[in-house]
């Protein structure tokens, strides 16, 4: 087969007639200065697109925005997606237990300044911060980023920057020693399609980079030539860590969806996996299939796995995802991502991960590097452009994304709340949602916990009608909680409902129930099958129990960023977290035994001699939390 990525994007390292291009960049070891350099180039009306997520270049970046903050007549829109901020913790709670996990993997990180006054309310007018996708709840108070969201797939991305006539692209790079070569590493998602287009005279801009030595160097086709920058900022006193988010827990209500997951995933097929301890327990699952297939079938058993799909993986699978989540490392190396196309075992737009991932890829034995091939997400996300080498490598797909709700009638939630607020975007989801419906034999999967809590308060997610949708319901086709598969494809709305209902929690289903029989959606005398009216937390803790106790489904699956201490913490923490005030009263009434286990966890968060009224309530909080 021809690679397709190949056949698909023109060379963007070709030489070109644009008149930007030089032999190689103006080179500069001071931010500000860059700065300057770019104000002379393009004067004072900067349209600044920066990559999404982890490529953003910071040093850069924050020097524009003070010179902007400093010169009113600067006027600087910038164009971006995902800003990347280091957690703030709630509460004296969290922030003893997350502030020294803070400290720990993000010292010397330097934030962007136009966040940290966007929150201060200091970012002047001049200034303009406009972004496709929104880091998790992080802007829903804030009118002014409210306003500024720009709704779109992230493969529509690149025409709205054309459109904007964007003037200046700025990137994190990793360089090779000579400095002749770089990688675009994390994030050639939309700049290897900026470049073709500069290169075609669609657009015209400075592209400006920023090294950074701790970038995995990622080759093949995120690899550029130096003469594709004009200006370069390359100094080893401007050099930070990796934005590294900590790794989620993942729960037993992820690990049943991961194992309903992987139940529909075929062997010789191509996998999808979204962010999130979902996507983590997607992947434990694949490999408890795969490497104990026994156990995996009891505990189809015990889950009433509709998913007909339970051996181990002979072909394997291959990998096509906008985001090359860290777990795809551990399925090539459980042997179970292997099918190659093209030589390549995933094709990914960006990632963004813990500390380790971006280690595991520096480490790893070039050739072995190479079968992991970051891309354009126009590449990974879209079937256009070279359409049959891409129908042919993408067989038997399984995309795997994550949202926050769906409907009854299978309209899913995954991007923003009912009054309009935007939670964080529609980014590629439904890229891969359609994609599902143009191959043949591809399947669209939705991962939705059944409820949420909230101040001691649970919520089905599962709704009757929302005001706002992600995917709309005509598109509806596999939805997965933890208690089992709605597979929605084809059907009416009276059987998307009945499916839907059966997946739904057992306290919530009689009230769903009515408010369908009420609008006329469901038979009047449809009643939800026994076989799906205990779906209760307490039915998904048994039949995981045996696993859990073994090890096998472990908080952590890939690996940890906190110490041992503080992954004993955690259960105890979530029960405060999650905890009303009457069931806090309860607790702290109770109290609980210092056992040794428990005296660590109070030396670790502050409370093992309490030195007022407040530190010793949260000790008889935390050892009543931590009791069996």
């Amino acid at each position: 087969m021809d690679d397709p990525l190949n056949n698909a994007i023109e060379d963007p390292q070709k030489p070109g007639d644009s008149a930007i291009l030089t032999n190689s960049p103006m080179k500069f070891d001071d931010a500000a200065n860059m700065a300057d350099a770019i104000i002379d180039r393009v004067g004072h009306k900067i349209v600044l697109a920066l990559p999404l997520g982890l490529g953003k270049p910071n040093r850069l970046t924050n020097a524009l925005v003070r010179r902007a903050m400093d010169d009113p007549s600067i006027s600087l829109r910038i164009f971006t997606a995902l800003t990347l901020e280091v957690p703030r913790p709630s509460g004296d709670i969290e922030q003893r237990f997350m502030g020294p996990v803070l400290e720990r993997l993000f010292a010397g990180y330097p934030e962007l300044v136009y966040a940290s006054a966007l929150h201060a309310g200091t970012l002047p007018q001049n200034i303009q911060v406009y972004e496709f996708f929104m880091q998790a709840g992080r802007w829903l108070n804030s009118p002014r980023q409210q306003q500024n969201y720009i709704s779109a797939n992230y493969t529509h991305a690149l025409r709205y920057l054309l459109d904007a006539n964007v003037n200046v692209v700025g990137q994190l790079v990793a360089p090779t020693t000579a400095r002749d070569r770089f990688s675009l590493s994390c994030n050639p998602d939309i700049a290897l399609d900026l470049l073709q287009a500069r290169r075609e005279g669609r657009a015209d801009f400075i592209f400006a980079g920023e090294t950074n030595l701790e970038l995995p160097y990622m080759a093949g086709n995120a690899e550029v030539e130096a003469s594709m920058f004009d200006l370069l900022l390359d100094s080893e006193a401007l050099q930070f860590p990796l934005f590294a988010p900590p790794r989620e827990p993942v729960s037993p209500a992820d690990y049943a969806i991961g194992l309903h997951v992987a139940s529909l995933v075929p062997d010789g097929g191509t996998l999808q996996i979204g962010i999130g301890s979902i996507g983590d327990a997607v992947g434990q699952a694949l490999v408890l299939r795969h490497r104990n297939n026994g156990i995996f079938g009891g505990m189809a058993a015990r889950l009433r796995m509709r998913g007909e799909e339970r051996g181990p993986f002979a072909e394997g699978l291959y990998g096509a995802s906008e985001m090359l989540v860290e777990c795809f490392i551990d399925l090539i190396e459980a042997g179970i991502v292997k099918r190659e196309v093209d030589g390549v075992l995933v094709h990914g737009g960006f990632f963004l991960g813990s500390r380790t991932l971006y280690q595991r890829l520096r480490d790893m034995d070039p050739q072995q590097r190479a079968r992991i091939a970051m891309v354009p997400v126009s590449f990974v996300n879209d079937l256009h452009g070279n359409e049959e080498s891409k129908r042919a490598a993408r067989k038997k797909a399984r995309f795997v994304n994550t949202a926050m709700m769906a409907t009854l009638t299978g309209a899913v939630v995954s991007d923003g709340l009912e009054d309009g607020r935007v939670v964080s975007g529609v980014g590629g989801q439904y890229n891969f949602v359609a994609q599902a419906f143009a191959l043949a034999d591809a399947r669209s999967i939705i991962a939705v916990r059944a409820t949420r809590s909230t101040g001691g308060k649970t919520m089905s997610n599962i709704v009757f009608s929302y005001g706002h949708t992600t995917i709309p319901r005509h598109l509806r086709d596999i939805v997965v909680t933890e208690y089992g598969v709605a597979d929605l494809r084809g059907k009416t709305d009276g059987e998307a409902v009945a499916e839907m209902l059966s997946v739904a929690d057992s306290r919530f289903q009689e009230r769903l129930l009515a408010q369908v029989k009420k609008a006329g959606k469901i038979a009047a005398d449809y009643e939800i099958p026994d076989s799906h009216r205990d779906n209760t937390p307490q039915r998904i803790d048994t039949a995981l129990g045996n696993a859990r106790a073994e090890g096998l489904l472990p908080l952590f699956p890939f690996g940890s960023d906190f110490t041992e201490t503080e992954v004993a913490l955690m259960p105890a923490l979530g029960r405060l977290r999650g905890a009303s005030r009457r069931d806090l009263l309860m607790l702290a009434l109770r109290g609980g035994t210092e056992t040794a286990e428990a005296r660590r966890g109070l030396e670790r968060m502050g409370l093992a001699r309490p030195a007022s009224l407040k530190d010793r309530l949260y000790r008889r909080l935390l050892l009543a939390a931590l009791a069996p």
